[in-house]
């Protein structure tokens, strides 16, 4: 069963395979955090949690790293502005340190709301600063660096194939330059690995710089006294390394971060080490709202707090985010949101069913080789080629479609109760939708009710079974009569 991604490496969909077998070392860029998360934002997750599901899926045993970027990344990708850090703690009257907990916090919470794998390693940056400082003395020994006013550079120059990964023109760069713009950096595409605290300035997060990777006079004690901290870029190399080794199978991240921020992560690791940094990258695109880029100005950064005030829970953002291939521009809409509400709650009620069907030796032997069941099973095989086919989700989306399709047209007494399960739980297991747990048996007394309404009904009173439907209404339960028998179904989501 081929297992292949597209690669940004080769520009192509190729065959996967770890470097040791059985065992995947996978970076993911992680949030920077100083805001409430987007939609848009929450999308990479999703997708790079279906990713590890189905390498899981698989039999590889995955090792993750997902960094928490809690200091060092500028507003700008051009290594100047401010540190969003620093800027978040302005807006809140908090220190940087207040709020990367704050909304790390948040992030992490969010992840359970979504029902997303939880990384083996979450290093926070501010955690790995010797690593960070280490990599720049690598660095400077290999003569890859330089200093000017404000930090300590990586000249992109001595790294002859920075260009490949994302098809630079860095002429085109170097014309277009203003020279206004930090003259002293040697070229354009230059990037800060560490960058001084400005003087006169004290900043929250800011770290002492060692005099050997100055060009100026160390204090008796190895430090100079001149501040600074990490730039955005190697923060993700000295952790992905550290933590992963120096090549590692997969790093995953938004298509934003191509011609930058993965750009230059290859330049410094590959330029420190000799080795290729990663064999796989793998982007996803980006999520508008209403078709336009999601913007603080147009109020549409949509939050999971914001949406669960509307009504939808975050499983149903993560079956909408599914419903595009990862590598398609996706626009969210709350119609959009609403039709992937409506998909999960009609699965809901599929995955119901089980608790409605009994397996008996009987059942077992009549119903295993019905073709129903037998597509059933078959699907559960097709979903994983499906999936293993560069995480074609709308194509396994599909396919669910189809198959429950084909349980909601049998009669109870012929659905295969562990065919059903054993589907459900490949559902679950490949793109986290949660649908067993959250598709609870129903209590004894609703059961109940429902054995009385069916009496009132076959007796003809329908003023007592209308009664009875109503009280079972109040609990989220609802009836839906057919030929053979009553069956219930949620009328809450979960």
């Amino acid at each position: 069963m081929t297992l292949q991604f597209h690669n940004q490496l080769t520009k192509t969909v190729d065959p996967f395979t770890p470097i040791e077998e059985g065992y995947v070392h996978l970076y993911t860029c992680g949030p920077t955090v100083y805001n409430y998360l987007t939609v848009g934002n929450w999308t990479a997750y999703i997708y790079w949690d279906t990713l590890v599901r189905v390498l899981q899926a698989n039999g590889n045993e995955v090792t993750r790293v997902m960094n928490i970027t809690d200091v060092g990344h500028l507003v700008s990708d051009a290594d100047d502005g401010e540190d969003k850090l620093e800027k978040g703690a302005k807006r809140e009257g908090k220190t940087a340190w207040e709020v990367a907990k704050f909304y790390a916090d948040d992030f992490k919470a969010g992840m359970k709301a979504l029902n997303l794998i939880t990384p083996t390693h979450m290093p926070h940056a501010t955690d790995y600063i010797p690593q960070q400082l280490e990599l720049i003395r690598i660095l400077q020994e290999k003569g890859f660096t330089y200093q000017i006013d404000d930090g300590i550079y990586f000249d992109t120059l001595k790294f002859p194939s920075y260009a490949d990964f994302a098809d630079l023109d860095l002429e085109a760069q170097k014309a277009g330059a203003r020279v206004e713009y930090n003259p002293e950096k040697h070229h354009p595409s230059d990037f800060a690995l560490w960058k001084f605290t400005p003087e006169n300035e004290k900043r929250d997060m800011e770290w002492e710089t060692p005099a050997d990777l100055l060009d100026g006079e160390a204090d008796t004690n190895g430090f100079s006294s001149k501040m600074g901290f990490p730039g955005w870029h190697l923060e993700c190399s000295a952790m992905a390394m550290s933590l992963l080794g120096e090549t590692i199978d997969i790093h995953t991240g938004g298509i934003d971060h191509i011609p930058v921020h993965h750009t230059n992560e290859i330049a410094q690791s590959e330029a420190a080490t000799g080795k290729i940094f990663s064999n796989f990258w793998m982007h996803n695109n980006h999520l508008k709202v209403d078709g336009t880029k999601i913007s603080k100005s147009l109020g549409n950064g949509y939050t999971l707090s914001d949406l669960e005030e509307k009504g939808y829970s975050p499983l149903d953002l993560r079956l909408f985010v599914l419903q595009s291939h990862y590598r398609t521009e996706g626009n969210f809409t709350f119609d959009n949101l609403t039709a992937a509400k409506n998909r999960r709650n009609n699965w809901r009620n599929i995955a119901a069913l089980r608790h409605q069907t009994h397996d008996t030796l009987q059942t077992d032997s009549d119903n295993e080789t019905d073709s129903k069941t037998v597509s059933l099973y078959a699907a559960q095989q097709s979903l994983l080629e499906t999936i293993n086919d560069d995480l074609n989700t709308p194509e396994a989306l599909s396919q669910i479609d189809e198959a429950f399709s084909l349980v909601a047209s049998s009669r109870i007494d012929d659905i295969h109760q562990h065919a059903l399960v054993s589907f459900l739980e490949t559902i679950d297991e490949l793109l986290g939708l949660d649908l067993l747990n959250t598709t609870p048996d129903i209590t004894d007394d609703e059961k109940r009710i429902i054995i009385e309404r069916q009496r009132a009904r076959e007796q003809k009173d329908y003023a007592k079974s209308d009664d009875l439907r109503s009280e079972l209404e109040k609990s989220g339960i609802t009836v839906r009569d057919t030929a053979s028998g009553p069956i219930w179904e949620y009328t809450t989501t979960s």
